[in-house]
């Protein structure tokens, strides 16, 4: 075993070490000490997944088994840490933007008592060790334990404030729908248990000559169910809004290193099973564009700053889910790690503006905060730039690198593509003129408070932001530098087989060219078009007229679930309840209960007293057994 697999364990225990610290301290602790002892462990583990990635150069995958999970009868399955090249960037995003979201809510969670600071940062810990767990397990019960832990701790942290029933609600809403999505998930294990008595990565991948056609394309389509709870894809998608009620440094780790790229991740892994499926690659570049679009439509006229960055996140998760579906993995896993920069720094510097208005969320109630908050501000508008594709920001190369695989696969997919992109732009800057530009629209007592946040909070953003400007670097398209795309050679070998059962498909440099001149020319109009309309607001009734109220509303889909499934769920629910429990369980067990008490009460009165009557009975209980034994 080499020094790679004598650390890698080490990765994901040193949270889980910070999460029985500050959750078994949590009354003995100090702020400043969860503080350390928290942001401490997430650090320590992104210098040794550093040490990782820059082992991994040599395109080696290095497994380590350290005990049996499962051993009985053929079935063996190792509690096994795989290393290689996707899990190492993951491991990288993971605990880098972690660490940085950490730090931030030092700041951020200030006003917290010690006991619920320490919680905090013990859920926050746990969250990332079973994100960690996740991506370096050997196979997909270890992945489906991290699985598991992902979807626990974000009902933890949204509902982190349980007083409030509507953020109970929410954390409700997120642990369902996932748990939804996680039966697909262990449906597919079962199925690759049944057909190859095996969940390892490398005997699956190996022998999936062995599955016909229809076992895979439902093994596929199972662990999309999967992805899309974990990854919130239509129809598993509403509850990422709803899951806005947590601490804002939790929507960060949740919409930007963790959870919802849960999905990605898992399907990057099994991308030669996905590859082979390419009836469940179709359904995916559907419901991720469909959903990408959707979600779009719905940002741009949400007023709750963190809500428009929330369907956002849903939206990029589309383009990302519409990669893989085309078969670009590389282009799909490479906007994940964009995506972790320039939506991580947009959630903090909402945080931001939040901490600065004492919880005030509605942008309707901003504005001019751009002389206020400076540093806030540019880190905020980079990372506008960034989501919105302009080049040369991370956003442009990632999701450009998307829409050209889309129009390889299909035209028609990069037209809409393209529409959800200067979409993406229109609402985004008008989040940011409607909350930085233009007069201050609160009140003066807010004015009067209005300050930059501290260093804590600043320097997250400082660092994210440089990200969000220079990360998409390492994956310039070959039309502009031969061999520029880094990320590209990096991860070769972890998709290999998949190019080879798929091919490759090249666009011409004037093709190339004219796409991404295409989505900036689109994404410049709609920049501009919001900075018109919105770098003045004025609040109108009128917003509110028309499809603008449909789109307020999120197309009233949380409505029509309520009406066709939650309401019907709960009638039944009621009817077993009044009926069949009570009606019909409780009276019989009730009723046999009452019968004993009434018999019981009768054959009390037969106690007379009377010596007579008792020498009687006697004579007769004779006469009853002489009879039976008699006829017997």
């Amino acid at each position: 075993m080499n020094n790679i697999l004598h650390i890698a364990w080490l990765i994901p225990f040193l949270p889980l070490v910070g999460f029985l610290v500050n959750g078994l301290g949590r009354n003995q602790l100090s702020k400043s000490i969860s503080g350390i002892i928290g942001s401490g462990t997430i650090l320590a583990s992104f210098l040794l997944s550093v040490y990782v990635f820059l082992s991994v150069k040599d395109g080696n995958t290095h497994v380590a088994h350290y005990f049996d999970f499962i051993n009985t009868g053929a079935l063996k399955i190792g509690f096994d840490f795989q290393v290689d090249q996707l899990s190492s960037l993951f491991l990288l995003i993971i605990t880098g933007v972690g660490f940085l979201i950490h730090v931030y809510s030092t700041s951020y969670m200030h006003d917290e008592t010690p006991n619920n600071f320490a919680k905090y940062f013990a859920y926050l810990n746990l969250f990332v060790f079973s994100m960690l767990l996740l991506v370096l397990g050997g196979n997909y019960v270890i992945m489906f334990i991290g699985w598991e832990g992902v979807g626990l701790c974000s009902y933890l942290l949204i509902g982190f404030w349980f007083k409030n029933d509507n953020y109970n609600s929410a954390a409700k809403k997120a642990f369902v729908m996932n748990r939804i999505g996680d039966l697909g998930f262990l449906l597919a294990v079962f199925w690759l248990i049944t057909k190859l008595g095996t969940t390892d990565y490398h005997t699956v991948f190996q022998n999936v000559s062995q599955l016909t056609s229809f076992d895979i394309t439902c093994i596929t389509l199972l662990l999309f169910v999967g992805a899309t709870g974990k990854s919130a894809q239509i129809p598993l998608y509403t509850w990422l809004p709803d899951a806005m009620a947590g601490p804002t440094p939790v929507s960060a780790l949740i919409h930007a290193a963790t959870m919802v790229t849960a999905g990605i991740y898992m399907i990057a892994r099994s991308n030669i099973l996905f590859t082979m499926a390419p009836t469940t690659q179709t359904v995916i570049a559907i419901i991720g564009l469909a959903t990408a679009i959707l979600a779009a439509t719905i940002a741009l006229k949400q007023n709750d700053i963190k809500k428009v960055l929330a369907y956002s996140t849903v939206s990029q998760l589309g383009y990302m889910f519409l990669g893989l579906g085309v078969g670009a993995y590389t282009g799909a896993v490479f906007h994940v790690m964009t995506h972790a920069f320039f939506k991580a720094l947009l959630f903090l510097g909402a945080g931001s503006v939040i901490h600065a208005l004492h919880g005030e969320q509605d942008m309707r109630k901003m504005g001019g905060l751009k002389k206020y908050m400076s540093i806030t501000h540019i880190t905020f508008l980079l990372g506008c730039i960034a989501i919105a594709g302009i080049p040369p920001f991370s956003g442009f190369f990632s999701k450009d690198e998307i829409l050209a695989a889309a129009f390889s696969s299909n035209p028609v997919l990069w037209v809409i593509g393209v529409l959800g992109a200067v979409m993406t732009a229109f609402y985004m800057f008008r989040l940011y003129t409607m909350t930085f530009l233009g007069n201050f629209r609160g009140t003066d007592e807010q004015q009067h408070h209005l300050h930059e946040s501290p260093g804590a909070i600043t320097f997250p953003l400082i660092i994210l932001a440089v990200l969000a400007v220079i990360g998409g670097l390492i994956g310039i398209p070959e039309v502009f530098m031969h061999g520029g795309h880094r990320l590209e050679a990096f991860l070769e070998p972890i998709f290999r087989e998949s190019k080879k059962i798929q091919g490759t498909h090249h666009l011409s440099h004037s093709t190339e060219y004219f796409l991404m001149a295409a989505s900036v020319v689109g994404a410049s109009i709609a920049i501009i078009f919001a900075w018109k309309n919105y770098k003045d607001y004025r609040y109108s009734t009128e917003e509110n007229t028309g499809i603008a109220r449909v789109l307020e509303n999120k197309w009233y889909v949380d409505e029509i679930y309520s009406s066709v499934i939650v309401q019907p769920v709960r009638a039944l629910g009621g009817f077993f309840t009044n009926v069949v429990e009570r009606g019909i369980i409780d009276g019989i067990v009730n009723g046999v209960g009452r019968a004993v008490n009434y018999g019981s009460r009768q054959i009390r009165l037969l106690q007379s007293g009377q010596v007579g009557t008792y020498v009687l009975l006697m004579v007769f209980g004779i006469l009853i057994l002489f009879v039976i034994q008699l006829f017997l």
